[in-house]
């Protein structure tokens, strides 16, 4: 039951990310600012620090094809960016520490990194026309200000959650 345990929270988070998309765009001082919940690619790069690079990576990969196919319509964009995370993510690692702050503004980086490669992309295929700064201020600040409420309230759980993982797969080896 436990094994199952890492795949139906990406489920979970997967499925939560669009319900908490609805609260956005919000109006502050007559500007909109729009909060993109990142919550899953979140997950799986703490699944890549303290799990297994590979198989965050397979995960993002399975999960990156869904996420094109039922939210944006066009396949491979989150097919080749999530996996790709994931990979930087464990990569990265060889060289840092694992700390949890460590790992949090990693993640958080990754995730301005997916932000302004995916509005580049949108601007290049002309699917957007919004300038840099405006992107910045409008969509990029809020999200990484929400992705990092999510963190401070999540990435303690995240970590515990796939180290209980890792505990229980090094018992059953030894057994």
């Amino acid at each position: 039951m436990a094994r199952f345990l890492i795949p139906f929270v990406a489920v979970v988070l997967f499925f939560l990310e669009p319900g908490f998309s609805l609260y956005s765009p919000i109006e502050w001082h007559g500007h909109l600012y729009y909060l993109v919940p990142r919550f899953l690619i979140l997950y799986l790069i703490f699944l890549s620090i303290y799990y297994d690079r590979k198989r965050a990576m397979m995960y993002g990969l399975i999960f990156g094809v869904l996420y094109d196919i039922f939210y944006i319509d066009i396949i491979g964009l989150y097919t080749f960016l999530y996996p790709f995370i994931c990979f930087v993510a464990g990569s990265t690692v060889k060289y840092i520490h694992q700390h949890l702050a460590i790992t949090t503004i990693l993640s958080l980086v990754l995730v301005a990194l997916l932000e302004i490669v995916l509005n580049q992309f949108f601007l290049l295929i002309s699917f957007t026309s919004v300038p840099f700064t405006e992107f910045l201020n409008q969509r990029l600040i809020p999200t990484m200000i929400a992705n990092s409420i999510y963190l401070i309230m999540l990435g303690w759980t995240f970590k515990y959650l796939i180290e209980a993982r890792v505990l229980l797969k090094a018992n059953q080896s030894t057994l």
